[in-house]
């Protein structure tokens, strides 16, 4: 007998053997009828496994949280079974569940067209109509492999040669089609669901590798209902709608071209954006105390090496010999400069803590596939600062951090946001027992700032752990920005110290720091969160004038030497074109707001003011208007109650 405890607490005897589907049937025929899956002691597992030791389970249902995976995974396999049933001799490879959906590569002569999708999805419905089980065997390795290379599965052969010896090779079925997998499943195709949607198809080469043959990527997305997956679909069209690629076009802030992958060409309206957020940050930074400071973009080998970065992080590198045969890397990380500028002088316990920012580029390889406008590049700039303290002041540090990222936050228009706390990677840096250390102060800083988290187990940095402050945008994105990290091993290994308290050396605590992240991946999130419709504060032009008639062209230069003298970034259009077309062109240009000044507005001293996204237009005082746009461009971290007052 074995005994199996429940999530209320209760224990029960059953024979060694008994499966999930027993268990739920003994409980309840209509717990029994609504399972899906088991949770065993933590792992997700098929409902039928037998359970042969005592254990913890948990019955799991389509509508549990667990069963969206399943969801995904049971559907990957049954695009798999309609592809292959449409198109007989197409290879199936991979086809792993991703976040909101799931993928399939297939390997075939003819390429896929998007009139496709509509007949594999028709295919996938009658399969999950039939409502076959899901079923496994275990096979031996030889004869797995040679029954797929008998089936022309050449890939499948290949996949089972990087099965490791000893681990188990499984074969799941839904009735007479099968395919090579890890699992688990849900019980039968018919527990997919109709909430699914076959989304595009894409080229991928196998195993990511461009030296392998190219396969066809089917992608798609699966929801446990038809609410939840039309609801996903609308969030896609707003964030088609929101992309900032096509926004910075229109806006004109940047462009990418060939010549520079992954790296941005800032125009000046963009650049105007990007220095009102370095300008925000600074002064926020100098209130809190710190120093900025510039280290080197180009530093020798031998520092990488001293900081571990040229062990754990290499591959993500741009490295250059000179002619005089010593080798350089661009600093993919401010953090090593950092440290050469603490060391340099003689520091005090009384000195401590030392804040030092730097608004640094810094250099990163990212694969090409990878990139993905300003959200993904190898060139970018990060507000990162490194904060020099005792073990002693770690909490205080860290729980203030929390406080001013989430103030921050909530200034640029986000007010939900979640915590990851990421603990120590696989390749990483230090002995165990100084990251039980670090992770045990990071998490006593977490609760003494009463915050919740969640465990991202494994994603710290090589050198320490950290807290990941994850944004959630207008249409319910999530974006990781800030981090918070705690690194008791760098400053060590560069030589870093302080004269404590006791005269003696010590090696300070080093807590690295990002609010924004990278600037020009916050840049991108801000300008999809908010539709390109920027807060006037940060818009690279605030006010454009424009004019009705000639006749007015004078008045408006007048209105636009007012506005540039209140600190306004303002343009004019006297362009011999009619108003709708010039309100028109500049709203899609997302300008905040249009002063309109035809000959009555030049005779009267007034202007017509229309902000973006609303119909109506107010006529006022050219003194009033510009009164109220000044108050209302004042940036929150330097707004008073007066500037408050003026603005409404």
């Amino acid at each position: 007998m074995i005994s199996l405890k429940f999530p209320d607490g209760s224990a029960r005897d059953f024979e060694s053997g008994v499966t999930g589907g027993d268990v739920a049937a003994s409980i309840s025929k209509s717990l029994a009828k609504k399972a899906v899956a088991m949770v065993i002691d933590g792992t997700l597992r098929d409902l039928y496994d037998p359970i042969e030791a005592d254990s913890e389970i948990r019955i799991v249902t389509r509508t549990d949280p667990e069963a969206l995976e399943l969801i995904r995974h049971d559907a990957a396999h049954v695009m798999a079974e309609a592809v292959q049933e449409l198109y007989p001799g197409t290879q199936v490879t991979i086809g792993p569940v991703i976040e909101n959906g799931f993928y399939y590569d297939f390997a075939r002569d003819d390429p896929f067209t998007p009139e496709d999708l509509p007949k594999i999805e028709a295919k996938m419905r009658e399969i999950i109509q039939r409502d076959s089980p899901f079923s496994y065997d275990l096979m031996e390795r030889e004869t797995a492999k040679k029954m797929f290379g008998e089936m022309g599965e050449d890939y499948k052969v290949e996949l089972i040669d990087a099965i490791p010896e000893g681990d188990d090779i499984k074969i799941y079925s839904q009735r007479e089609w099968f395919d090579l997998c890890r699992g688990p499943h849900m019980t039968s195709t018919g527990k997919i669901g109709k909430a699914f949607k076959l989304q595009k198809i894409a080229g991928a080469y196998w195993r990511g590798d461009s030296n392998n043959p190219m396969l066809q990527r089917i992608y798609g997305t699966a929801w446990a209902t038809e609410d939840d997956l039309k609801a996903y679909l609308h969030m896609l069209e707003e964030a088609e709608k929101r992309d900032h690629r096509r926004l910075g076009r229109e806006m004109d802030l940047f462009h990418f071209q060939e010549e520079a992958p992954g790296a941005v060409f800032w125009h000046a309206k963009g650049w105007s954006l990007f220095q009102s957020l370095i300008g925000y940050m600074r002064r926020r930074q100098q209130a809190w105390g710190y120093v900025e400071v510039n280290s080197p973009d180009m530093m020798e080998r031998t520092l990488w090496e001293e900081s571990g970065h040229w062990e754990k992080f290499q591959e993500n590198m741009y490295i250059a010999e000179t002619p005089d045969d010593r080798v350089f890397c661009c600093k993919p990380m401010n953090c090593p400069g950092h440290v050469q500028i603490f060391k340099n002088g003689l520091k005090s316990y009384r000195d401590l803590p030392l804040r030092m920012a730097e608004f640094g580029k810094v250099h990163r390889y990212e694969p090409s596939g990878a990139l993905h406008g300003l959200l993904r590049v190898r060139h970018f700039t990060q507000d990162d600062a490194h904060i020099f303290c005792t073990e002693d002041q770690i909490t205080e540090e860290c729980v203030k951090l929390n406080e001013q990222m989430l103030s921050i936050y909530r200034d640029f228009g986000f007010e939900d946001v979640r915590i990851k706390f990421s603990d120590r990677p696989d390749k990483r840096v230090g002995e165990d027992a100084v990251w039980d250390k670090a992770e045990a102060a990071l998490k006593r800083a977490v609760e003494a700032a009463g915050l919740t988290y969640e465990l991202n187990p494994g994603e710290g940095a090589f050198y320490g752990p950290k807290l990941e402050y994850v944004l959630r945008d207008a249409i319910g994105r999530d974006w990781q920005c800030g981090t918070i990290q705690v690194d008791l091993n760098m400053p060590e290994r560069l030589g870093a110290y302080y004269i404590g308290a006791d005269g003696e050396k010590t090696v300070p605590v080093m807590i690295h720091r990002a609010m924004f992240g990278s600037l020009e991946r916050f840049t991108g999130i801000l300008v999809e969160h908010n539709a390109g419709h920027l807060p006037l504060w940060l818009a690279p032009t605030q006010v454009v004038v424009a004019t009705i008639v000639s006749d007015a062209n004078g008045y408006a230069q007048t209105v636009l030497e007012r506005l540039k003298a209140a600190g306004l970034r303002a343009e004019a259009d006297l362009r011999n074109e009619k108003i709708n077309y010039k309100v028109r062109e500049h709203s899609v240009a997302k300008v905040p707001i249009i002063l309109v000044a035809g000959k009555r507005e030049a005779e009267e001293g007034s202007v017509s003011v229309r902000r973006l996204g609303s119909q109506k237009q107010q006529v006022m005082s050219l003194d009033d208007a510009i009164a109220t746009i000044t108050a209302d461009a004042v940036p929150p971290d330097t707004k008073t109650s007066d500037d408050t007052a003026k603005a409404a």
